[in-house]
């Protein structure tokens, strides 16, 4: 949803058009903490990574 908020607009029509917007779900990263497993630290891998780059 959009809200249009224009110059001058009354307070209370701004709060009415705020309270009518749907609020989505949050994502929950928590849930999938752990697991990706690389198979190698996270530190060595981005050392490889950048020595590449010499």
């Amino acid at each position: 949803m959009i809200v249009t908020i224009k110059k001058g607009m009354e307070r209370k029509k701004l709060n009415e058009a705020l309270r009518k917007i749907k609020h989505s779900k949050k994502f929950d990263a928590k849930r999938h903490l752990g697991k990706v497993n690389w198979g190698e630290d996270a530190l060595d891998y981005q050392k490889r990574i950048r020595d590449e780059w010499d």
